[in-house]
């Protein structure tokens, strides 16, 4: 597993945490940066699956 995906994902979880303490506190700054995190987090884990599917074809 490429470490993209790794870090992808945590930055998911991440993003998904700051989302709801913003929801829930009110916090519409926090939950925005919650929002892009998370999405961030979609982009570098699909990157990640990319690499991976290019060594896979390569072997």
């Amino acid at each position: 597993m490429d470490k993209d995906r790794i870090a992808g994902s945590a930055k998911q979880a991440g993003g998904a945490i700051k989302k709801a303490a913003g929801k829930v506190t009110g916090d519409a700054k926090l939950e925005a940066e919650g929002s892009a995190e998370k999405s961030a987090g979609k982009v570098q884990n699909a990157i990640g699956g990319a690499k991976d599917a290019v060594r896979d074809a390569l072997k």
